[in-house]
């Protein structure tokens, strides 16, 4: 396999992930060079990490950096800013999700990629971090029927600090991209509506909300009702798929399926890949797409999707309205 010299744009706690799931892999990756305008970061995390060459200004890092592809790791308000002219100079992008927060800025940069055939993917690693891999694997010879419903509770007290803070997209943007991206893939299939309503607690400080709840009708008509909190004293993430023989219950590392009545599962399965992982295997998808040509399922173009999902469940939230999708892709008004 080719080794890639590999640049990272911002250094924020975020870059930890990639970092750690790289450094397993000097066959295929060697972080060469770093970039991010605050300077005591930069030196902080250069140094921990043994990373030579470090720059505060990004055109400088795209002109002497001589590395083969970037990891972007800023925060999603700039993300435009960053990538396009790291998408100019040709080179090829992973992205920390949400690689934007609205549909039309996730088109613009698609486009953008598409116009100068530069490939960018995004870091969704709860495909395999959350057992959304694992899951749809159990669904395709069809364990459990047709799915008829996904109910999915993402519950946590949980106080971000810094950039966040101040986005008017929050919750859902920080955890509701992952579970948007989940569904699509156990389903197979795109949304064709989306309700929500949002709320923000006194309890965490931030301008965006901290709860949210989401009815998405996909287009196989599987209903996903899909709650998300950020105040909440009590912790649970859980996923339950309900088939027409059967329910799966995905719940930390595991997966159980029930049949009848019975109240043990009839069967287990275990999921633990760590984020870091994930996160490699991210990477290696955009690499391994440059090798063959093929576009790598994590790409900007697929999870533009995605992002629709986002977008619609905030439209909804503020116009109050059920948003209606077209191929999974185009919102309209």
């Amino acid at each position: 396999m080719k080794k890639y010299k590999v640049g990272i744009v911002g250094t924020g706690g975020v870059s930890e992930l990639h970092f750690v799931g790289y450094k397993d892999h000097p066959e295929r990756i060697e972080i060469t060079a770093l970039c991010d305008p605050n300077a005591e970061a930069l030196h902080a995390k250069a140094d921990k990490y043994g990373v030579p060459q470090r720059f505060t200004d990004l055109h400088e890092f795209l002109k002497n950096s001589g590395v083969d592809a970037v990891v972007v790791c800023t925060p999603t308000s700039i993300r435009k800013d960053i990538l396009f002219p790291i998408i100019e100079a040709g080179l090829p992008i992973f992205c920390e999700k949400p690689f934007s927060d609205t549909w039309a800025e996730a088109t613009e940069i698609t486009e953008m990629a598409a116009k100068h055939g530069v490939p960018i993917s995004v870091n969704q690693n709860f495909r395999r971090h959350f057992p959304f891999e694992l899951v749809k694997e159990i669904l395709t010879p069809g364990t459990i029927g047709q799915v008829t419903s996904i109910v999915f509770t993402n519950l946590m007290f949980r106080q971000d600090v810094g950039w966040r803070l101040e986005e008017k997209r929050h919750a859902l943007s920080v955890m509701g991209i992952h579970w948007f991206d989940g569904f699509r893939l156990i389903l197979g299939s795109e949304a064709k509506s989306v309700v929500a309503q949002n709320r923000s607690s006194s309890a965490i400080q931030c301008v965006g909300e901290t709860d949210g709840a989401v009815q998405v009708v996909f287009e196989n008509n599987t209903v996903v009702t899909y709650t998300q909190s950020f105040s909440s004293a009590f912790g649970r993430t859980e996923m339950i798929v309900i088939g027409e023989t059967g329910t799966l219950v995905v719940e930390g590392g595991k997966v159980n399926l029930y049949r009848g009545k019975g109240k043990s599962p009839e069967q287990t399965w275990d999921n633990h890949v760590s984020r870091e992982v994930a996160t490699f295997e991210g990477l290696n998808q955009l690499l391994t797409s440059i090798e063959t040509g093929v576009e790598a399922p994590n790409s900007s173009i697929d999870n533009l999707k995605t992002v629709t999902l986002l977008d619609a469940a905030y439209v909804s939230a503020e116009e109050q309205r059920v948003v209606i999708l077209k191929q999974g892709v185009k919102v309209t008004v």
